[in-house]
C-alpha cells in the first residue's frame, strides 16, 4: 500500500510534469517530431520500471524527486542513454541543465 502511494507520488511529481516539459522543449526548439515520439516511446519503457522502483525504494524516489525539483540532479539521469529511444531525450535534458547553468 505505501509503495502505491510513493509510486503514484513519484508519476505525478516526476515522471508527469517531465513528460509535459519534454513536449514544451521539443516544440520551443523545433525539433523533428521523431524526437518527441522517441522521448514518449522511452518514457513508456522506462516509466513503469521507475514507478516500481520508486515503491519499492520510497528513499531513492524522494531523495531523486527533491532533486530534480532543486535542480541538484538532471531529469537525464533518470534513462539509460544507450538506450536508442532514450538518447535523445537525454541529450535534450543535458543540454536543458546546461542552458539552466549558464543563464
Amino acid at each position: 500500500m505505501i509503495s502505491e502511494i510513493f509510486a503514484w507520488l513519484f508519476a505525478l511529481f516526476v515522471i508527469d510534469p517531465l513528460h509535459n516539459e519534454i513536449r514544451q522543449r521539443v516544440e520551443a526548439a523545433n525539433l523533428p517530431l521523431q524526437t518527441l515520439q522517441q522521448s514518449q516511446r522511452c518514457i513508456a519503457v522506462h516509466g513503469p520500471q521507475l514507478l516500481e522502483r520508486a515503491g519499492e525504494n520510497p528513499g531513492w524516489a524522494t531523495g531523486m524527486a527533491l532533486g530534480i525539483a532543486t535542480g541538484w540532479t538532471s531529469p537525464g539521469q533518470l534513462f539509460d542513454g544507450r538506450h536508442p529511444d532514450c538518447s535523445a531525450l537525454v541529450g535534450l535534458l543535458h543540454i536543458e541543465r546546461r542552458e539552466e547553468a549558464e543563464g
